[in-house]
């Protein structure tokens, strides 16, 4: 079971699960936890090969699938005996939290996306191409930071590729490149996501500096106006929780509570 952590405030109050992106941990999430915790229960997961969580044995010599990731952390809320949750994904999260809600939507209360990733552009899927050919090749902390520049390259942005880089020290070579080659064939799933608008309320949160993904999920939520929207932070970059925390915060906690009646 994946390795996670719970901060409860008990009663009737609802959970919310925070998933990180690939190379992260939950840790990415530090910016959250007080802000969140004096109205909802919170659940925190490392993915499988991330943080505390180690891979399983049986999956030593086979490539990962987004549903498994998925049905790992539907252990974790039946292990803990959530019925359903508020989803809050970030990066490649939000493919984990949509996959969730996929197989099993009857466990989604709602989807909150930050930095979503729902659509790979010209540079992202020229980037992905270049690093199949090369993980092997390249040390893997090399080729990450590559990509950590590429996508977070302003100044502002700094403090998010170091907590990334810093998280991804922690993996090991062969753990990377089961993660790569998952992110790398993401591209059919993701087209079929577009498609298809699930009947629950979504928040994507991005940051105008996210030129990589954020034309895309303008054009994913005028597409899915009855079910999703808009926000966008000023001044920030793809990982808006750790850059412009006052305002992910702010914005989830109020979506959230218009959900709840709160």
């Amino acid at each position: 079971m994946l390795h996670h952590t719970t901060y409860t405030k008990g009663g009737t109050a609802p959970w919310v699960a925070f998933i990180h992106g690939a190379g992260g941990s939950s840790s990415i999430w530090y910016k959250q936890i007080r802000a969140f915790q004096d109205r909802f229960n919170i659940l925190l997961v490392d993915l499988r090969g991330h943080g505390q969580s180690k891979y399983p044995a049986e999956q030593h010599t086979t490539k990962y699938t987004f549903e498994q990731i998925a049905r790992d952390v539907l252990e974790v809320m039946d292990h803990l005996r959530i019925p359903s949750a508020h989803l809050v994904g970030i990066s490649l999260g939000t493919i984990i939290v949509r996959e969730i809600a996929e197989i099993r939507p009857d466990r989604v209360r709602s989807m909150i996306m930050a930095g979503a990733v729902m659509k790979m552009n010209v540079r992202g899927k020229i980037l992905m191409r270049f690093g199949v050919w090369f993980k092997t090749l390249v040390p893997y902390l090399l080729l990450y930071k590559f990509f950590a520049f590429i996508i977070m390259p302003r100044r502002q942005h700094r403090e998010s590729r170091s907590l990334f880089i810093r998280e991804a020290k922690k993996l090991a070579q062969k753990e990377f490149i089961r993660w790569f080659r998952l992110a790398a064939d993401v591209n059919a799933k993701l087209k079929w996501f577009r498609m298809k608008e699930l009947p629950i309320p979504t928040l994507y949160i991005m940051g105008d500096q996210d030129h990589m993904f954020l034309p895309s999920i303008r054009h994913l939520v005028h597409a899915h106006a009855r079910t999703a929207r808009l926000a966008i932070a000023p001044q920030c970059g793809h990982v808006v929780n750790v850059e412009q925390p006052g305002y992910f915060n702010a914005t989830a906690i109020d979506f959230l509570g218009q959900l709840e009646g709160v």
